[in-house]
């Protein structure tokens, strides 16, 4: 019998890319969106009788016919951008569309997939960062509709996991990178790639020793569906443990666009996490993972995506 998942936030940066993966995988995929930072250029090249796509916020009573074997809910606004564009949206889709999507969760007897963040980590004062750590999260700053959210959205899924039994994974995912990252998504790689391509200063916050760790969107798609399979609740860190400056992600950046862009310090965004780094021992004990696309080679992939889509803008 053939599996069939549903997937929120199918149109995003992420979702679109699982839609793919797990159509490979033999899958029969619903994808669901409202399109508010969902794009459906993201799955135009999709031309397969098992997909399904529905436009449908979350936050509202959800209805799928038939069984259900994986919900993965993705649906989110993810970007700084978004989030403080969309603050009530936010806090919604973590709260109401989490829940609504546990209660389908119940009702088909499907496995669910929650995606969190690294964000829930706060601005950490524990480095790396491992699950056991509650976290450094301001829950009034600007960054608290999108921290809460998902914290809260932990929460609620672990709750039905102890009271209802329902099958929850919990994913917390590092900073991601890859193609369909929207241009003026407003993260530090496509910012950086758009403003290097265009000649526009790249804008770094503070000084730039702030630290992320990034890594490709195939790498987050494989341990991702690890732990959907797997017998393992988590929550798990999915990301790589490679660390670097801001700064030396800039200058990376000009270096292999070729860019003569110069590079502009502004100030320091309130509750901006100074270091990121996931500890993926869990990750890598757990589920036989660990991320192998280098970021050479996945900024090239990222960069050419962007070259093309800019000039056919």
């Amino acid at each position: 019998m053939t599996t069939r998942t549903l997937i929120t936030g199918a149109a995003g940066f992420i979702g679109s890319h699982l839609v793919d993966y797990l159509l490979a995988k033999g899958h029969e995929v619903i994808g669901m969106d409202n399109f508010i930072t969902g794009d459906t250029a993201n799955l135009a090249h999709i031309d397969d009788s098992r997909f399904t796509l529905i436009e449908h916020n979350v936050t509202e009573e959800i209805y799928v016919d038939g069984p259900l074997d994986y919900i993965l809910h993705f649906a989110s606004p993810a970007s700084p951008i978004d989030y403080l564009e969309l603050p009530i949206q936010t806090l919604k889709v973590g709260s109401l569309g989490t829940h609504k999507t546990l209660g389908l969760a119940k009702a088909k007897k499907a496995a669910y997939l929650l995606a969190s963040t690294s964000e829930v980590y706060g601005d950490p004062l524990v480095h790396p960062q491992r699950e056991d750590y509650w976290g450094n999260v301001n829950p009034i700053g600007p960054r608290g509709v999108y921290d809460e959210a998902k914290r809260f959205a932990e929460a609620m899924s672990v709750a039905y996991r102890r009271y209802h039994a329902v099958d929850v994974k919990i994913a917390r995912i590092f900073n991601t990178y890859g193609p369909r990252m929207r241009i003026r998504d407003g993260r530090a790689i496509p910012a950086f790639i758009s403003q290097a391509l265009t000649g526009e200063p790249l804008t770094v916050f503070g000084k730039g020793d702030q630290t992320r760790s990034f890594f490709y969107v195939q790498d987050l798609v494989d341990g991702l569906c690890r732990l959907l399979t797997s017998e393992h609740s988590g929550p798990v860190n999915i990301g790589n443990p490679t660390e670097m400056t801001i700064l030396e992600l800039a200058e990376t950046i000009l270096h292999m666009t070729g860019s003569k862009s110069p590079i502009a310090f502004k100030p320091l965004p309130e509750d901006d996490p100074k270091v990121r780094q996931p500890d993926i021992t869990l990750a890598k004990t757990l589920l036989d993972w660990t991320p192998h696309v280098s970021l050479e080679d996945g900024l090239s992939e990222t960069i050419a995506y962007f070259e093309a889509k800019m000039s056919s803008r």
